[in-house]
């Protein structure tokens, strides 16, 4: 007879799925930078590229708290999610539209590492690893954040260049 699944196991599951979520956001950010067509646009998908490098540090820490090797589990949430920004990128290339598009995509990827983050976060506190609560902590006030850019950064001028037709 099986163990029974416990706690434990479902956030040693949902860390391997956010270890492999923020693997892919690293590597669809640069094609998202290229893509955007204003340099406020460009910077902000490079700067998060950054801060995700330092959130994939913070969560080699949290394995290592909890005495787990850094692997991740494949996660079809964000594949669906960056193949969806994928296709905006092909669908809108070059149309005013573009770069909404592109914050629209980042946002959706925004919103499911923030569901993740506090779910973690959650359960970290639940069993009492309040090391590992801290540092997911960080990164979900990091993805807060980035959520809030974007939204700024669509509402100034993403949002009103996309509604303009081309010249």
């Amino acid at each position: 007879m099986m163990a029974e699944k416990t706690l434990d196991d479902l956030f040693l599951d949902t860390l391997k799925d956010i270890y492999f979520a923020e693997k892919q956001i690293l590597k669809a950010l640069p094609k998202m930078a290229r893509a955007s067509q204003s340099e406020e646009g460009k910077a902000g998908f490079l700067k998060h590229k950054e801060q995700t490098e330092g959130q994939l540090e913070r969560l080699q820490q949290v394995f290592e708290l909890i005495g787990k090797p850094a692997r991740g589990k494949t996660c079809e949430a964000i594949q669906g999610i960056i193949a969806e920004a994928e296709e905006i990128m092909d669908e809108f290339k070059g149309s005013a539209a573009l770069d909404a598009g592109l914050i629209s995509s980042a946002q959706a990827v925004e919103h499911y590492e923030i569901a993740r983050y506090g779910t973690l976060k959650s359960w970290a506190k639940q069993l009492g690893i309040a090391e590992a609560a801290e540092l997911l902590d960080a990164t979900l006030q990091e993805e807060l954040e980035t959520d809030q850019l974007l939204t700024q950064l669509g509402e100034a001028s993403a949002n009103p260049k996309g509604s303009k037709k081309a010249a």
